[in-house]
């Protein structure tokens, strides 16, 4: 076990704890990781992004669109 002290906020209750001591880290608790988990697995958290399933019935214009993206991330 380390000596370190760091004083840091649960990103979930936002309780004080040292970082270091924590095995859930960056949690304070294993509950504060699990229901952080449950927040990711039922998709209550979302990640913006260009959604391409509007193109799942036109399979070409979804492989256009990826190409396009991947020449326009290149500069």
């Amino acid at each position: 076990m380390s000596n370190k002290n760091l004083k840091v906020k649960c990103p979930k209750c936002k309780t004080e704890f040292n970082y270091y001591k924590s095995e859930y880290r960056p949690f304070c608790t294993q509950r504060c990781k699990e229901v952080d988990m449950g927040n990711w697995l039922t998709e209550s958290y979302v990640i913006e992004g260009k959604d391409y399933s509007l193109y799942e019935d036109d399979p070409e214009k979804l492989i256009e669109l990826l190409e396009k993206k991947d020449q326009d991330e290149d500069f």
